[in-house]
């Protein structure tokens, strides 16, 4: 009753302070600001940081065989143009890498790693291919070839690596994403970079 007597005393006030008192307030939105951060890092998907390139003369050799004996060999010397693209993978960054510590946004990088090691097959070429003594050796140049250019692989790599390709990687890394932030408006940004994992170069 004494409802009724409210309603019909105060009208559509009486509706529209039943409403304001279950709307209430509107809080403030809020940004993640983490997750921005992530998606504009991300943005630059896979940052090559450095390059590491090398020229490599690989010999192979393959016999053919009757029992013990060998009745004639087969040589072929490559000359091999690799290179070694190391860097970090920016789709690797999770929102708890980063942080934000008094103002100050504090991202913590991917470990760097070898990207991509290649053979530039238009700079390489036989240089000298041979199957002995009246040709008894077995005619096998693709393979030899392709042995040869999976060996400058492993040449490169190891080259590259003793070169600290990676630790070169790291450093640019972290220039480039602190010049990324600072470019999309953030000042106060610290990047922080992690070393290899262990057995990355051999």
């Amino acid at each position: 009753l004494l409802v009724g007597v409210g309603i019909l005393r105060s009208g559509t006030h009486f509706f529209e302070g039943l409403n304001a008192i279950f709307k209430g307030e509107p809080s403030k939105p809020e940004v993640d600001v983490r997750s921005l951060v992530v998606r504009q890092v991300r943005g630059a998907s896979e940052l090559t940081t450095a390059v590491f390139t090398m020229e490599a003369v690989v010999p192979t050799r393959q016999d053919r065989k009757l029992g013990a004996y060998t009745l004639g060999s087969t040589t072929l010397l490559y000359i091999a143009y690799g290179q070694v693209r190391a860097g970090v993978d920016l789709k690797d960054l999770k929102p708890e890498d980063v942080k934000i510590v008094n103002n100050t946004i504090q991202l913590q990088l991917p470990p760097p790693r070898i990207l991509d090691s290649k053979i530039d097959v238009n700079r390489s070429s036989v240089y000298d291919y041979n199957r002995g003594f009246l040709g008894l050796g077995p005619d096998v140049a693709p393979q030899l070839q392709m042995l040869a250019q999976q060996e400058t692989l492993k040449k490169i790599v190891t080259a590259s690596c003793k070169e600290n390709l990676l630790g070169q990687a790291n450093e640019r890394a972290q220039l480039a994403v602190e010049q990324l932030l600072n470019t999309a408006g953030y000042k106060a940004v610290e990047v922080k970079t992690q070393s290899p994992p262990l057995g990355t170069c051999l």
